[in-house]
């Protein structure tokens, strides 16, 4: 197990960056601590699998380092530096049995085979993998192929570090959260350090204790699923996360606060000073459709907004409404009742963030 640590990490495909944009990771400092479960999540291109491979060994950054429990690694193979990594598509060897493929980097490492068979049978019993044991491994199914993957990594008393690759984009729906909770099980019984690549947010919050978003080569916030979901430090966090995502509006500072079309929304007074102290281009308020307030008769300080559209999703239901020309998304459970032509809403101050230049506006400590 090990302690990542990156320091100053940037990464250009380019010879010769000239700017910013000619950059797929920017300048990176952070921290992954040791056996911890981390989950990085991010759209196709966002820099996820390149910082992988720089992680591994696989690639060599542009600039910067990384340090494995503090010693520079930069210069590294993948195999000096123990690191198991678990693909998007299986990698086994079709022509050995299961048991051997989970027995290879063992065998390798000059361990006596009585010491390889209880590895290898003590990780089969984890990925329920003992009944395959002496199967080939090119008559396994993709779910299981994915388990010899892991299981490779597992085995290994010396890793470092597990790297997972979207590994699950080839598993059959129905299969993937029982393999995302077995990886949780696996990872609370060997205490491994675990960084796993994503692009869906359920893969991130089912596996993760923390997850790092990642957003045009960045990592602009790093939280626990909750901490993502109640607090987005990033319009994109706000957007990426949740189903469906933030609202986010255009305003303009007002004399109290800020407003749009007509719409005014107080802000308290110490955040009402920060905006005035702050440069801002852009000025936006974010709320999540679960915290939208939602009545089908007036209330004290709601705003009236016209329904536009209601989709029924069976347990919850999502409305369209229309305020001041904007349009919103209010997520109700199925228990309440669903206002018709017109409803009432409001937006709890402790849910209402406020974004200046994508990037969230507190008050002064």
């Amino acid at each position: 197990m090990a302690e990542i640590r990156l320091q100053q990490l940037a990464h250009s495909y380019s010879r010769t960056p000239a700017s910013a944009d000619d950059y797929a990771l920017r300048e990176l400092e952070h921290v992954w601590a040791q056996g911890g479960a981390y989950a990085l999540l991010g759209p196709s291109g966002c820099g996820k699998s390149t910082l992988l491979n720089i992680i591994s060994g696989l690639l060599s950054p542009s600039q910067g380092q990384v340090l494995f429990d503090g010693k520079v690694v930069n210069e590294l193979s993948p195999q000096a530096r123990n690191i198991a990594q678990v693909f998007q598509f299986p990698v086994v060897y079709d022509t050995m049995t299961v048991f051997d493929n989970l027995a290879f980097p063992l065998r390798n490492q000059g361990m006596d085979e009585a010491r390889v068979r209880s590895k290898v049978e003590e990780i089969a019993e984890v990925l329920e993998l003992g009944p395959a044991l002496k199967k080939k491994a090119r008559n396994l199914s993709a779910d299981e192929k994915q388990k010899v993957s892991m299981g490779r990594g597992l085995v290994r008393d010396d890793v470092s570090a597990i790297l997972f690759d979207e590994p699950l984009t080839v598993i059959d729906p129905h299969l993937k959260w029982k393999l995302r909770r077995k990886l949780k099980q696996i990872h609370e019984q060997f205490n491994i350090t675990m960084i796993y690549v994503t692009h869906d947010q359920l893969e991130a919050s089912t596996f993760a204790d923390k997850i790092a978003v990642m957003y045009g080569g960045q990592i602009v916030q790093f939280g626990t699923p909750r901490e993502l979901f109640e607090r987005p430090r990033h319009t994109f966090v706000g957007y990426f996360i949740g189903s469906p995502g933030m609202n986010l509006i255009d305003v303009q500072p007002q004399p109290g606060g800020v407003g749009f079309a007509g719409v005014h929304l107080p802000l308290p007074e110490a955040l009402q000073a920060r905006l005035a102290s702050t440069p801002v281009a852009r000025l936006q308020v974010g709320i999540r459709p679960e915290f939208v307030q939602v009545r089908e008769a007036p209330f004290d300080d709601a705003f009236t907004a016209r329904v536009v559209d209601v989709e029924d999703l069976g347990t919850y239901r999502i409305l369209t409404l229309e305020l001041g020309a904007v349009a919103l998304k209010v997520r109700l459970g199925e228990d309440r009742v669903v206002p018709q032509g017109q409803a009432w809403i409001s937006f709890p101050a402790q849910w209402l963030m406020l974004y200046a230049d994508d990037v969230l506006l507190e008050a002064a400590p």
